[in-house]
């Protein structure tokens, strides 16, 4: 699987863990997040991955930074983006299995590395269940 991720000043430990623990699974990896803590503005690194899921260049995203919201609200304003912000894994597997959510949004400030692992985890191994959410998930794109 092909995964793009971005981060802000408040992930990069966050990005490290996580792209080591997906290489380790053999995924394939677009790196668009900062390395620094240096304070950096988090569209600018929400946006490439939005465009990498749109344009069909990476299977999911993945985006941190401090509470998940901003780099959220960005990712989300990409038509065929649904990007779900998430504190659990409960949360990361209904954000597929009910919304076919193609982004996890992680807020680096309110779960630890290891939850964020687990959740990212838990997001690429849970299908979409279709069915009664397939009609609500139509609904969600502007027309």
């Amino acid at each position: 699987m092909k995964i793009s991720i971005g981060n802000d000043h408040a992930g990069p430990d966050y990005k490290n863990a996580i792209v080591a623990f997906l290489k380790q699974k053999g995924h394939v990896i677009i790196n668009h997040g900062t390395d620094t803590f240096d304070s950096v503005d988090y569209p600018d690194f929400g946006h490439p991955v939005a465009l990498d899921v749109e344009t069909g260049n990476a299977d999911f995203g993945i985006v941190i930074c401090g509470s998940g919201n901003g780099i959220n609200m960005t990712v989300n304003k990409h038509q065929g983006i649904r990007s779900a912000l998430c504190w659990t894994k409960e949360i990361a597997a209904l954000a597929r299995q009910h919304n076919d959510a193609n982004i996890i949004s992680i807020p680096a400030r309110f779960t630890s590395i290891q939850q964020a692992v687990e959740m990212v985890d838990t997001f690429l191994n849970t299908n979409f269940e279709g069915g009664r959410h397939a009609n609500r998930v139509n609904k969600i794109a502007c027309q």
